[in-house]
């Protein structure tokens, strides 16, 4: 079993809409969960929204604190946009660390579509890397964590 931990500060959008729609795409054995350094206790209405309209579930996912975890992480992959100047948390467990960088919508400002399309583009980033790191051979992901970490890293990049 390999547990993926999408963390950020606030546990309200884009770490929810990672875990949700990791654990929609991944394979057996794979499992995701979500927490923030500071979160801010609940999950943004329009994440949940943005999920029902794309099929995947998103009963029983809330705004948690990474003090809270149910499982110990392998893979950490933070998703906070650091370029932006937003603060980052470090995971400081054994684990194999990747930054994913993603604007958060819950920042978003302008009209309704303008938001809900800050949503899509944050999702639809995600989306994208998920379906990559999910679509690596089956030796990269149960191999050598330099191998995999290169990947992970690779898929930021590409998916930026």
């Amino acid at each position: 079993m390999k547990n993926v931990l999408f963390l950020c500060t606030g546990n309200s959008c884009r770490s929810i809409l990672a875990e949700a729609t990791f654990n929609h795409l991944a394979p057996p054995g794979w499992h995701a969960m979500s927490a923030g350094s500071k979160p801010t206790g609940e999950v943004h209405p329009r994440s949940l929204a943005l999920l029902a309209r794309e099929g995947i579930a998103s009963a029983g996912y809330h705004s948690k604190s990474w003090d809270s975890l149910a499982r110990t992480p392998d893979i950490v992959i933070t998703v906070c946009a650091s370029a932006a100047g937003e603060s980052c948390p470090a995971y400081l467990g054994p684990v194999l660390r990747a930054h994913w960088g993603v604007d958060d919508p819950a920042h978003a400002s302008g009209s309704e579509a303008q938001i809900d399309a800050s949503f899509m583009r944050a999702y639809a980033t995600l989306r994208a890397r998920i379906e990559a790191l999910l679509a690596l051979p089956r030796a990269t992901l149960d191999g050598a964590p330099d191998a995999l970490k290169r990947e992970l890293d690779r898929i930021a990049a590409l998916h930026g």
